[in-house]
């Protein structure tokens, strides 16, 4: 019986520490533990994609399968029409990531020829492709469409593509394409990583 006030607390009836013991054992049995050879593995791949290895550990969890590919949109990248110039810790970051694809999907009104002149010299070619992002009017349907086909040009199976962004629309993007996961531009960029 609830009252008016009443806390929700620990259970007083018998058996709580019982309950407790089993539910406890339960959620030991969900979480499968890695053998030591594969973690080691999966924190020298999350290195070479330059990810942290929780955010690693989550993309793959979620998809089964490992990144292949970064989607970094434009503002990700902070390229803007008054900021033409990609900053060299960003580019360097990029050019950083190992055995993955890194395709830049730039906001109007930036172009491709853009991008090329906004990467510092020492580190072209910096993205094998560029498209268009999609658009802030398209629906949801529209939006997946716009990224598969990009995923599909590219020959990139979608499981193991990741959007890194820097805003909700961009995050949405990953969820409407069904794509492995998505990383803030913060979390990617951050130092020390």
């Amino acid at each position: 019986m609830n009252m008016l006030g009443h806390n929700q607390g620990p259970s007083m009836e018998a058996g709580e520490s019982w309950r407790r013991h089993c539910w406890k054992k339960a959620r030991q049995n969900l979480v499968k533990t890695l053998p030591v050879e594969i973690l080691r593995t999966r924190v020298a791949r999350a290195a070479e994609l330059g990810l942290d290895y929780r955010a690693y550990a989550s993309i793959r969890a979620a998809s089964g399968h490992d990144v292949i590919a970064f989607l970094f949109s434009s503002n990700a990248l902070r390229l803007l029409p008054h900021t033409p110039m990609l900053s060299g810790s960003r580019a360097g970051k990029i050019a950083a990531v190992k055995r993955a694809h890194r395709v830049a999907l730039l906001h109007i009104p930036l172009t491709p020829s853009a991008l090329a002149r906004a990467v510092p010299e020492g580190l072209k070619p910096l993205f094998e492709a560029s498209f268009a992002a999609p658009d802030f009017a398209q629906n949801w349907g529209q939006v997946r469409e716009t990224i598969l086909a990009q995923t599909r040009a590219m020959r990139l199976p979608r499981d193991g593509v990741v959007v890194v962004g820097d805003t909700t629309h961009e995050r949405a993007w990953a969820e409407a394409a069904r794509l492995a996961g998505y990383v803030s531009a913060e979390r990617f960029f951050q130092t020390g990583i």
